[in-house]
């Protein structure tokens, strides 16, 4: 398969690459390298075309680069008084034990 053939992917990775590309042009980049970086996206995401190949193995999608986490979490609860965060946290433990004893029956 030469290089840059898009055969592999899927309808979905497609539209997602040509909706990245547009974000990147309506931020002025030239729309040869708002199209390598969209793929580029995509591949990371993704780790490539996700049509079954020879083997007949199709491959699952996560989302790794569409979760950034953690990076700027924290002001909210920071901001937030002690109480005001024990009582949730109180409340969440709460929940997962009752969901737990849910799942259990």
């Amino acid at each position: 398969m030469p290089r840059g053939e898009k055969s592999k992917y899927t309808d979905k990775q497609e539209s997602k690459a040509d909706h990245i590309a547009e974000g990147y042009e309506k931020r002025g980049v030239s729309d040869k390298e708002a199209e390598r970086r969209a793929w580029a996206t995509v591949n990371k995401d993704d780790g490539g075309g996700k049509k079954e190949g020879g083997s007949g193995r199709g491959k699952h999608t996560g989302h790794p680069a569409a979760h950034k986490g953690g990076k700027s979490g924290g002001k909210a609860s920071a901001s937030r008084s002690a109480a005001s965060r024990s009582e949730s946290a109180k409340k969440a433990a709460a929940t997962r034990k009752r969901n737990a004893e849910h799942r259990a029956h």
